[in-house]
């Protein structure tokens, strides 16, 4: 469907006094549309991709741009997702034009791939089998139709409308166009106390932005996610709400539910190169090498902390906290997980925190299926604190790395390993929904991450750096002018 309303300029500063409310993790339901001609508005975007270092090719006379590939978090060791931005200049009337910005995202191996949704996409392809657009007159004709959010996929990648970033870009360029003097200032990211300096918004790489997150990322506020154990997709998402949460200006704090005697062993590698004797002395605990990996330490929630490290690394102001109490059972390790949270949180106030946990613990109503009188950690922290949202979550069907009663049904062994999960398809891209009241399980709406893949044990990945064994490299330069390759 096209999106929403399209906004009519009455005057410029109208619209950007509206624009300045909006939160910057907010996905806009309209699109941005400019009081002046395309011959007019394409140079100012130019310019607006070049004073970023948002270095782009350009198909001449199409007023067509994309970007370079930028790997997510500012670059890492591990294998990941890279990014890249496809402008589309469109003209509305002789008098007005807008942007149409797609974010294509490359993984670096058919992680994306979505079968029977295969489409060559370029902007000068050849037509062959397909009916691939070759001129600004095809282009139109393929955007204007409907196709999910505007979107398209080829093997390993795939490219998603942005609007988030159509109204970066119209926020910026709008005044220049009318001449005016009071453009709104550029977003500063938070910035850590202890660094010396800090990227721009608009240099970091957070992925495609994460529908709904704005409305719940708010200094003070606490969101609970309630996981199932073992997926590559729940730590991405994670991940990626905390880099666009503190580029949008919100420091960032992330619980994760490893156990309280490893917190030393995470801040020290916070703050450490990630050479390979760092991630050694980070695994170097019993936790990551226990007989029964349940999923929590998984090579993705490796990665995890490894993504965070580098968002760190560059001066923006995120913490990691770990709260579990495995010597404790039952109520009493859910009494001192809750106890543990509700520390940190008060202790620092102003700061959204990102708290993972199963979702046995998130809960925020009493009562488990086998324990009626049971208090979760949820229902206790709610109770302590004024702005709690609980999230369960969400997935397509597809595989994770569970423990589970083994198969003769011994309960005092356990049987770890990869398997299938059945959930619902509700398209890939991430998102945030919350009910309008809380359901039976105590929680307020469910977070949703797409088709899910099981992640091993990080040390079942070579005894050190998750990725280490793996020999990823940067994508493939572009053969030609095809808009995503792919591998």
């Amino acid at each position: 469907m096209r999106w929403g309303i399209v906004a009519t300029l009455v005057s410029v500063l109208g619209l950007m006094g509206c624009a300045t409310l909006r939160s910057d993790l907010d996905v806009p339901d309209r699109e941005a549309v400019y009081d002046r001609p395309l011959e007019e508005m394409w140079p100012e975007v130019r310019g607006f991709f070049t004073r970023n270092d948002l270095s782009f090719r350009e198909d001449q006379g199409s007023r067509v741009l994309e970007t370079e590939w930028r790997q997510e978090f500012g670059g890492s060791k591990i294998a990941g997702f890279f990014h890249r931005y496809m402008v589309v200049g469109r003209r509305e009337t002789p008098t007005s034009s807008k942007l149409q910005i797609f974010r294509i995202t490359k993984s670096l191996n058919k992680a994306l791939s979505n079968n029977g949704k295969e489409l060559d996409w370029g902007q000068t392809a050849r037509r062959g089998a397909g009916d691939n657009p070759t001129s600004p007159e095809d282009w139109e004709e393929v955007l204007a139709a409907p196709r999910g959010e505007n979107s398209f996929f080829a093997e390993s990648g795939q490219g998603q409308r942005d609007l988030v970033m159509e109204w970066r870009v119209f926020r910026d360029v709008s005044p220049r166009l009318a001449k005016e003097e009071s453009a709104p200032k550029p977003v500063m990211v938070a910035k850590a106390s202890s660094a010396t300096s800090a990227p721009s918004q608009l240099a970091m790489e957070c992925g495609l932005p994460i529908l709904g997150l704005g409305k719940q990322a708010k200094p003070g506020a606490v969101l609970l996610l309630g996981e199932l154990h073992g997926t590559e997709e729940v730590p991405r998402f994670v991940a990626q709400g905390a880099c666009q949460a503190t580029v949008a200006g919100i420091p960032v704090t992330v619980g994760l539910e490893l156990p309280l005697e490893n917190q030393t062993r995470v801040d020290a590698f916070l703050e450490s190169q990630g050479t390979e004797h760092d991630w050694l002395k980070l695994m170097e605990s019993p936790f990551w090498r226990s007989p029964y990996p349940d999923g929590r330490g998984s090579e993705a929630m490796a990665n995890l902390l490894e993504q965070l490290r580098l968002l760190r690394s560059q001066g923006l102001d995120v913490e990691v906290f770990v709260f579990d109490h495995p010597k404790a059972n039952g109520q009493a390790r859910e009494d001192a997980m809750a106890a543990t949270v509700v520390h940190q949180v008060e202790s620092s106030p102003t700061r959204f925190h990102m708290v993972l946990s199963g979702n046995i613990h998130s809960r925020t109503k009493k009562g488990l299926p086998w324990d009626e009188q049971r208090k979760p950690m949820g229902y206790l922290v709610s109770a302590k604190l004024d702005d709690v949202v609980a999230l369960d979550m969400a997935y397509d069907s597809g595989t994770a790395w569970i423990c589970s009663v083994d198969s003769k049904g011994l309960r005092d062994k356990l049987d770890c390993g990869v398997r299938d999960t059945k959930g619902r398809n509700n398209g890939e891209r991430y998102f945030v929904h919350l009910w309008d009241s809380a359901n039976a399980e105590g929680y307020h709406g469910v977070f949703y991450v797409g088709p899910v893949k099981a992640s091993e044990p990080a040390v079942q990945r070579g005894l050190g750096r998750p990725g280490a064994n793996d020999n990823s490299v940067h994508p493939a330069r572009d053969e030609g002018r095809r808009m995503a390759s792919v591998r």
